[in-house]
This record gives C-alpha cells, structure tokens and sequence, in this order.
C-alpha cells in the first residue's frame, strides 16, 4: 500500500518537475532511498518498526492481533490511534473540545453570569419582582404566564408531577 502511493508521488512529480528533482532535494532523495534523517527534527519523530507500540482507549495494542479484534467488524468504525515508542507509556489524551469549542462555552458563562448580576441589581432596587428569580417562576415567566408577587408562595412541589398549584 506505501509503495502504491510512493509510485504515485513519483508519477506526479515527474509530471510537475519532468527535468527532474536536484539531486539534494529531500523527496528524490526518498525516492531513491538514500535520504538520511540523522541531526534533523524529522529524525526524531521517525520510529523504527521494533521498537514502536500503537495505543488506543489508553491501551497498548498487541502486534500479533487484528484491530477488528479489539473494535469489532463494524466497518464505519472511526478510531484515533497512536504510536508511541516501546516502554514510554500511553501517550497524552486528546482534549474533549477543541480550543473554538472551549473560548464559546467561556463566552456563554460569562453572558450568562453577567446577566444574573444584572437581574440581581435591578432586583435589588426594586425595578424587577423578587419572585422573577427564584426557581419555578423562572419557566413561568418565560412561558409567558406572569405570576403575582403572593403566588409563587401557594406553590407546592410534587416528586413525579413536577409544579401543582
């Protein structure tokens, strides 16, 4: 399968360079099999077959069984996958959400905590009903059935109904 796509990285790049590479080019030197890695930073990131490990779920898995043993036959299974050399360990998890993810749901709370500080002061001062606030009037409200000062008090809380009146 990799010389599959290494003979297809060829035909293209003969196709885009058909004068051919400079023989000091990184990619004809791969091609023909005498690049040399040592002294550079893709150095340290290749691993030899022997001393490499895949990890998945936090689990090392072993060379000798198929991944269909480990996930089962479902062919739409995605997985994330890592290798990681031999006696380091499980690599590092993935973060649940992604950065974007994690500065919307900051911005959320904050709009959300800014507003309930807002209510609270104008609760405070008197220009917004002490009950608009506490918990079952806050769904009434926003259904669009007001509640005079006195009701929330005759309210009674059920375990499996939820609010009666």
């Amino acid at each position: 399968m990799i010389r599959d796509a290494l003979d297809k990285l060829r035909g293209a790049v003969t196709i885009v360079y058909p004068m051919n590479l400079p023989p000091y080019d990184p990619v004809r030197l791969e091609f023909e099999g005498n690049e040399d890695l040592a002294g550079t930073q893709a150095g340290t990131l290749v691993l030899e077959e022997d001393s490499a490990q895949l990890w998945w779920a936090g689990k090392a898995l072993a060379r000798d069984k198929k991944l269909s043993d480990y996930l089962g036959r479902n062919e739409k299974t995605t997985i994330v996958a890592k290798l990681q050399r031999k006696g380091q360990g499980a690599p590092g998890r993935e973060p649940v959400f992604s950065e974007e993810e994690q500065k919307k749901m900051m911005a959320y709370t904050y709009k959300k905590q800014e507003e309930f500080k807002t209510h609270r002061s104008l609760m405070a001062r008197g220009w917004l009903p002490e009950h608009w606030l506490d918990g079952p009037s806050l769904p009434q409200e926003a259904a669009g059935r007001s509640m005079s000062a006195g009701d929330h008090r005759d309210m009674t809380v059920t375990k499996s109904i939820g609010y009666s009146w």
